[in-house]
């Protein structure tokens, strides 16, 4: 895009800043992104690491152990997802290369929100399995995966269409 190209974008949306700046300022919001995602990340993964160290998982039937399992290894892929772009920006620091690495960075965000999403859910169930068995786990898996696609699908895609997809 030249910069006359840029520039008529920018005075559309009501900014006045050149590519490389709107590479700059959209890292800045995906790092803040990161920071909020990386927190819930880091508090659930603990949560997990300390209950096999607990008198009473070895009380946990065979499925409950193999859903904790699956739910540390999404825990980790959680984390090494949404690290990914910040490992890219240091392999790639001074390169010029800050709009491939927002870019990369904005695909890694959504997978890692799409892991932390089930991350989420899969230990809400899993504690209710424990605590009142695996009806109330589907139950309360069911009533939050319906929260979270309308908040987090419905809802982006209602505001999209009603206001457009303005770009920034």
């Amino acid at each position: 895009m030249s910069r006359d190209d840029t520039t008529a974008v920018d005075r559309a949306d009501g900014r006045d800043e050149s590519e490389d700046e709107r590479a700059d300022r959209n890292w800045n919001e995906a790092l803040q992104e990161l920071r909020v995602l990386q927190t819930g990340t880091q508090i659930l993964t603990g949560f997990l690491l300390a209950l096999a160290f607990q008198p009473a998982f070895d009380d946990l039937t065979d499925g409950q152990r193999s859903l904790y399992l699956v739910l540390v290894v999404l825990a980790a892929l959680s984390t090494i997802i949404a690290l990914a772009p910040v490992a890219l920006h240091r392999a790639l620091f001074q390169q010029k290369a800050k709009p491939n690495v927002v870019s990369y960075g904005h695909a890694a965000l959504v997978t890692a929100l799409v892991t932390v999403a089930a991350l989420v859910l899969g230990v809400v169930a899993f504690v209710f399995d424990v605590v009142l068995g695996i009806d109330a786990a589907w139950i309360i898996l069911a009533c939050l995966s319906s929260v979270l696609l309308a908040l987090w699908v419905v809802a982006p895609v209602v505001i999209r269409h009603r206001f457009g997809n303005r770009r920034s």
